[in-house]
């Protein structure tokens, strides 16, 4: 939920920002400010909670840990790039091939009530997925519109 705070509330906040500023509405760069304010949030858990998101990986990837850090770095990086009209549309699509790839580490962390933050298997469970899987559509959707499928 709070990603979504954060994509949205940034997203607002920016857009009546450049209304009062320079007089209109901003959509594509308040769009795209939003998701990399909300990746660099989202980085954060990398560095915060790396052991479990180490947890929620399948078996067969091989040095977890620097993997959840190598992902919260890349986050952090393409969420900048967004901000430049000329290489955002390639650091969209890597997100979502991202977005995608993420998913099965979310079921996975689902079916084994993994808390991410306390590394116990005391999380919410399949529940979660009625919240995450809707969100990595939003966040698909999101990069695609603002990033590819607008005029940047």
């Amino acid at each position: 939920m709070k990603p979504v705070i954060v994509l949205v509330g940034s997203f607002v906040i920016s857009l009546v920002i450049s209304k009062i500023s320079i007089g209109q509405w901003n959509v594509i760069f308040s769009g795209n400010l939003a998701m990399c304010l909300m990746l660099c949030f989202t980085a954060m858990g990398h560095f915060m909670f790396t052991r479990g998101m180490s947890m929620m990986m399948p078996g067969f990837i091989p040095f977890k840990k620097e993997f959840v850090y190598i992902t919260g770095v890349a986050e952090i990086l393409l969420g900048i790039i967004l901000l430049f009209p000329d290489y955002r549309r390639i650091a969209a699509i890597i997100l979502i091939f991202m977005f995608v790839l993420m998913l099965p580490a979310n079921i996975k962390a689902a079916q084994l009530h993994l808390n991410l933050e306390t590394a116990a298997y005391e999380g919410p469970g399949p529940v979660y997925l009625w919240f995450r899987i809707p969100l990595q559509i939003l966040f698909i959707a999101w990069a695609w519109y603002f990033s590819i499928g607008s005029a940047t």
